[in-house]
């Protein structure tokens, strides 16, 4: 600023540098500019506070979170622990029993154990035999000549498929129909 004088640029007066002139305001107007930057520093007080309560809710939610995610199975892994003690003492009684169908017994509750447990977990195994093949939740592995079987039917299952909460987990791995070929020996 040269000399103290202070200009501005009127640019509805095509830019040219005018001296600003003196302005005087009266006490009330003075004190209603006064209010209005008091509440203007107010409003930006309460903006800064507002952004920095929602970064410390974003990092805590974010911490949150992640010990979410880190305990979430806790529950699964208190059963399943239980299942595996009974697993090791199923271990320890076969060593000392020469009953067979009691040790049977032992590991068919187990394994009804480990169902429970999966389908009160949101796992299901996928039912599949004497059912028409479904390429999304089936594997195939094998054709098999059959007249017992309407054609592309299930009708052996090689290994367990399931879903988890309505979400594939692994397919179902199968044998599916399909007619005998006209001519071949029907006996396999």
């Amino acid at each position: 600023m040269k000399d103290r004088e202070q200009r501005h640029v009127d640019r509805q007066k095509g830019g040219r540098v005018m001296p600003l002139a003196e302005v005087v305001i009266t006490a009330k107007e003075y004190q209603e500019l006064t209010e209005s930057a008091e509440k203007t520093q107010q409003y930006y007080d309460k903006l800064l506070r507002t952004h920095a309560e929602f970064d410390n809710f974003k990092k805590r939610s974010l911490k949150e979170k992640e010990q979410f995610l880190k305990y979430a199975n806790e529950g699964l892994i208190y059963e399943l622990i239980s299942i595996l003690d009974n697993f090791e003492l199923a271990f320890e009684s076969a060593n000392k029993m020469t009953d067979f169908k009691s040790l049977h017994q032992g590991v068919e509750m187990i394994l009804k154990q480990i169902h429970q447990v999966l389908e009160k977990n949101g796992v299901k195994k996928i039912e599949c035999v004497g059912k028409v093949y479904d390429p999304i939740q089936q594997e195939a592995i094998e054709h098999v000549e059959t007249n017992e079987y309407p054609e592309n039917t299930v009708v052996q299952e090689v290994q367990k498929g399931y879903t988890f909460e309505n979400r594939l987990i692994r397919p179902a791995v199968v044998k599916v129909s399909k007619k005998p070929e006209k001519g071949k020996d029907k006996k396999k």
